[in-house]
């Protein structure tokens, strides 16, 4: 075929050589290790002079077909898949940071990765600062002779800040710096940070990736050179992903795109019914008119995504007893599933946080987070309604 495939495309059709069996979809290679004809081919395989597999903490058949399907969707030259989010996350961060090393990072993003990056990196001598996400003068001045990384989110997790990525490319090839971006809420069918200048993209596979609630996994891909230290840390450091997982994650791609359509539209359906919702302060979501970053992601956002916010005038309490007046949706810690999800991050996800910490990050008393799943829109929208009148204050 002549004309070349759009990534969407490519993501379904590719797979793995198939075997003497001629199977159409890829089967699983659950096994530990692999096998070699003679000593020169293992040898070989070791001084990494052939693409032979080795072992499955370095290298599996499933696993290598997800990575090139993200690859694709991305548009990055190589990657590498872990077993989980965070794992992906600090392997990007522990594989090309040193002690000495200074980190800048954007303060509103995940509750682990700010603990990961506020409590852990210090440890092993690595500094960090933390600057707000539309503050270009703060990152410009946050800048020192040390500096090694830029770490973002967008948008931001669960606050929804939506950052310029092509003013990050630009800074951070301004100071030389390596941009590292978490792209879990957009995921590549919405924005592809590498087309802005970023050199590494992460992602949680959790979520909308695999997209029904069945399996962990992460994965980095970005600039090659960069991706091969994150492999040789990571093979020794031991974060891989289980063929099983990968197997799952490979053929949930296939459906991304339209999984993501559906996500998108009923986010937005769904706020655009709740503004003005007499028991909520407000609803936001990237591509409302009335989101401070409205050009930015109208600019670098094919859709809004999953995933919108709402304040409830009630305060922790309200955000309590909304989560038990809920009937269809989730009360879980995941989100990107099928199925809708609510969660309240200041019970829950920043809960270790202390208030102030909380604040200075976006998470506000009453924030309550909305996973918009896969079902009938009336039938979500009819069990938030509902939940917001039993747990008015």
């Amino acid at each position: 075929m002549s004309k070349k495939l759009d990534p969407v495309t490519q993501a379904i059709r590719i797979q793995t050589p198939q075997s003497s069996q001629h199977e159409h979809s890829t089967p699983l290679y659950i096994t530990s290790s692999f096998t070699f004809d003679e000593a020169e081919e293992m040898r070989a395989a070791f001084a990494d002079e052939n693409q032979a597999n080795i072992y499955s903490r370095f290298s599996n058949p499933n696993v290598d077909e997800f990575v090139a399907k993200m690859c694709v969707l991305e548009g990055a030259e190589a990657g590498f898949a872990t077993s989980t989010g965070m794992s992906a996350i600090f392997g990007s961060m522990f594989a090309l940071l040193k002690q000495g090393d200074h980190l800048i990072c954007c303060s509103s993003v995940f509750g682990s990765t700010f603990t990961m990056v506020t409590k852990y990196l210090v440890r092993y001598g690595i500094t960090s600062t933390l600057v707000p996400a539309g503050d270009h003068a703060a990152w410009e001045g946050a800048v020192q002779p040390n500096t090694k990384m830029v770490y973002l989110e967008t948008p931001t997790n669960p606050q929804l800040e939506v950052i310029d990525l092509e003013w990050a490319g630009k800074f951070s090839k301004k100071y030389n710096l390596i941009l590292n971006v978490d792209n879990c809420f957009a995921t590549p069918l919405l924005q592809r940070p590498i087309d802005f200048g970023a050199d590494l993209v992460v992602h949680s596979a959790t979520k909308w990736i695999d997209g029904q609630g069945r399996v962990l996994g992460g994965v980095i891909v970005g600039r090659a050179d960069l991706i091969k230290d994150i492999y040789l840390f990571c093979r020794n450091t031991g974060p891989s992903m289980s063929p099983f997982n990968a197997w799952i994650l490979s053929k949930s791609l296939e459906t991304l795109d339209v999984r993501m359509q559906r996500h998108c539209e009923n986010a937005l359906r769904l706020c655009e019914t709740l503004q003005g919702n007499p028991h909520l302060a407000w609803v936001k979501y990237p591509l409302l008119p009335d989101h401070p970053q409205y050009d930015i992601a109208k600019k670098q956002m094919k859709l809004g995504g999953g995933v919108f916010c709402m304040e409830l005038k009630g305060g922790v309490e309200a955000g309590r007893k909304f989560l038990d007046a809920l009937e269809m949706l989730s009360v879980t810690a995941n989100l990107g599933d099928t199925r809708s999800i609510a969660s309240h991050p200041a019970s829950t996800t920043h809960s270790k946080l202390t208030e102030a910490e909380r604040l200075s990050v976006g998470i506000t008393p009453g924030l309550i987070r909305i996973s918009a799943g896969l079902e009938k829109f009336d039938d979500i929208l009819a069990d938030i309604e509902h939940a917001l009148v039993k747990s008015a204050i």
